[in-house]
Order: structure tokens, then sequence, then C-alpha cells
């Protein structure tokens, strides 16, 4: 006998499962989240707070963050706690010609699928945030980065779908997936089985061991970032800050794998700022390193010259759900039927949470979604690029 039944399970409680949650929910959708530890207890809770679009590939990846970015900011005072959203704009800066020649080819793309992105001159750039080194060249600006407490958005998530009637179940791991031919029919707990005909995967690092339970391949993996964390130094950094090689290395794994990077940082409401990150491919291990703490802090140095005099305060390690190809995983699975990926967000989770969400939720009541998401799709991966 089934210990309990829904129309939908939902596997992850990060901020892609209980943005899920909550968008079915004000679908009044009969909806069990199921999370093995905690609410964003995982990556969603080990990561900056940016909610940014300059970082997004032309194309359906921008199109969709800007979706979200509207999202987000319609449905923030929903929500019931403050997730500290705020359109502060953002920087990618250059050192190099050979940087300013990308980017400028970069923001060309996004303007034409619809970013507000401007091109600044070093004479702009020190204009603009003159604490910063003299030695960047300049850098890209738009007013449309921003950034949110990212565990007070998952919270907000899980409480509001709670609220709404969902069922959030915490300390609750998944051992397998039972199917009726191809039909999904139930997921088995260590607490009990639950039926159901339809199943969200948004386990984010770990959607690849759901994806064995049902005998597929699923081409994610974890990529470590590290982060340190200063004493409080209101009104240091105005933007969120990103080096141009820092989005190199996200989308060519070879430049991680050499230890090539940039620095990114973000400063929250108290002042502290988040300053990150590696790009670095050692399974599931989250402990810090001297040397990429060492790295990271040299390149911060080397673009926010004040923070010689700063204090550190801690440092901690995330995993982000990386994809070969830098893209999520999104939509139905073939040849099971019932299953729904929602995951490899890589560092993206935060700012494409809420479109996520709403389009997944469509996906349930419709059995439809947006024609972009086809490019998203698991299948979009041979069989030749789906080993982990």
């Amino acid at each position: 006998m089934a210990w309990k039944s829904a129309d939908v399970v939902v596997i992850g409680g990060g901020i892609i499962g209980t943005a899920i949650a909550y968008f079915l929910s004000c679908q009044k959708i009969n909806v069990i989240l199921l999370e093995k530890s905690g609410i964003a207890s995982g990556s969603s809770g080990a990561c900056d707070g940016g909610v940014v679009m300059q970082t997004k590939k032309p194309g359906v990846h921008l199109k969709l963050a800007l979706e979200s970015h509207a999202l987000l900011s319609q449905i923030q005072d929903q929500l019931p706690v403050p997730i500290e959203y705020e359109k502060s704009g953002g920087l990618i800066v250059m050192e190099t010609e050979d940087e300013k020649t990308a980017m400028k080819q970069f923001v060309e793309a996004q303007r034409q699928t619809g970013l507000d992105v401007e091109l600044l001159d070093h004479k702009q750039l020190r204009t603009l945030a003159p604490q910063l080194s003299e030695h960047l060249i300049g850098a890209t600006y738009s007013p449309w980065d921003g950034k949110i407490n990212p565990i007070a958005l998952t919270l907000g998530f899980a409480m509001g779908a709670k609220q709404m009637g969902s069922e959030i179940l915490t300390g609750t791991a998944v051992l397998d997936i039972e199917l009726e031919g191809k039909q999904i029919s139930a997921v088995v707990t260590a607490a009990g089985k639950i039926e159901t005909r339809m199943v969200v995967n948004a386990t984010g690092v770990y959607a690849s061991e759901i994806g064995r339970m049902l005998g597929i391949e699923i081409p994610i993996k974890p990529r470590r970032g590290q982060l340190l964390v200063t004493e409080a130094r209101p009104g240091l950094l105005n933007h969120w800050l990103v080096s141009a090689n820092y989005i190199a290395a996200k989308f060519n794994p070879q430049l991680a794998k050499e230890g090539a990077g940039g620095v990114s940082m973000d400063q929250t409401q108290n002042g502290n700022l988040l300053i990150g990150s590696t790009r670095e491919f050692v399974g599931y291990d989250r402990r810090t390193t001297v040397e990429g703490l060492k790295q990271i802090a040299s390149r911060a140095v080397r673009i926010l010259p004040d923070l010689k005099h700063t204090h550190l305060i801690r440092a901690f390690a995330g995993l982000r759900p990386y994809t070969p190809d830098g893209l999520p995983i999104l939509g139905e699975v073939e040849n099971i039927k019932g299953l729904i990926m929602a995951a490899g967000h890589e560092g993206d989770g935060i700012a494409l949470s809420a479109i996520t969400g709403k389009l997944i939720s469509k996906l349930v009541l419709e059995g439809k979604t947006d024609a972009a998401l086809d490019s998203l799709n698991l299948k979009r991966f041979s069989t030749d690029t789906t080993q982990c």
C-alpha cells in the first residue's frame, strides 16, 4: 500500500525544485517535493546571489534569463519572505585587447536578443567605478543585472508552495522510481512509497543518479566553485562584477581544467563581499583548498586594489551542475512517460529559477511548453557525449 500519492513529485529542494513546486502550487496541482537533506542545503545555499543577464549566451539562454528577470520582479512581493532583490547593474571588466574584441561581439549578439547593454572604454569605466584598478581597459555594463539572497529566494519558493497546499518533505531520500511499462508509477523513498505518474528531476548535481535509477544517462556532473567572504564594507562595490576571463572559463571546460579563470564579486546588502570562484572537476568534494583560495584572492586584488585592506572572515565551496554545452536540460524525457528534466543550470540557477518554474508548470498542465525549450531537451546530447 502506498504511503502517499501526488499529481507530481518534484525531487530536489534547491532553487529549481522549489520554484517548480511554487508555480505548480499556484495552479492548484497536488505536489510533493522531496529533499534528501534540507531546503537550500546544496548548491543553492553555497553560491553568490547574482541575477545576471550578461553572462548568458545570446539566443534562448539569454531570452529565458530576461523572462525570469521580469518574473522575479513581479513575484517578489508575493513570496512570504523578503528576497533582497536589487537591480544594481553589472560590469564585465576587461584587461586585454583580445578580451575587448571578444566582448564587443558578445555585446552585439546580446543586444540583438534584447538586452540593454553597452561597451565602456577606460575613461567611462573609471567614471562609473573609480575604485577599480587603473589597468582595466574597459567593461561592458547592463543596468538589468542584479542580485538577490539565494537562500531567502529558495525558502520563499518553498514556503510559498507549502502555504498553497504543497507538501515539502525534507530528510527524505529517493531510493527508486517504479515504472509500469514505460510509465512512471511511483517514487520509493526511505519513508515509504508515493504513487504518482509524473516526476520532475530537479536534483542539480545529483540528476545523473536519478537518471541511473531509470536506466538513462544524464550528462550532468559537479563542478566545484570556491568563494571568499569579506568583512562588511558597505559601498565598496556598487555593481555586481565579473572579469571577462571568467566568462570564457564558464563556457570552455578546457580553461577550467587548466586553472584559467577570472573573478566574480558581489556585495550583499549587509556589505559583505562574496568573491569567487574556481571551476574545478573534483567529483563531489566540497572542501576548499589553499591553492584555490589564493588564486581567487590574487585575482580579486588585481581588479579591486582596496581589498588589500579588507579582512576575510570565511571561505566555502559549492557544486555547480555542469553540462557539456553550459546550458540546462529542460523538458520531457523520451521513452519514459512522466519524467521531466529540470537540472544542469550550472551557475545560472538563481537567474533562471522563476522562468524554469513557470515553464515546467506549463508543461505539466498543458503537456507542452515554449518551443524554444526544444533546444534544451536531453535528446540534444548524442550517445557519445552523455558519459559523465
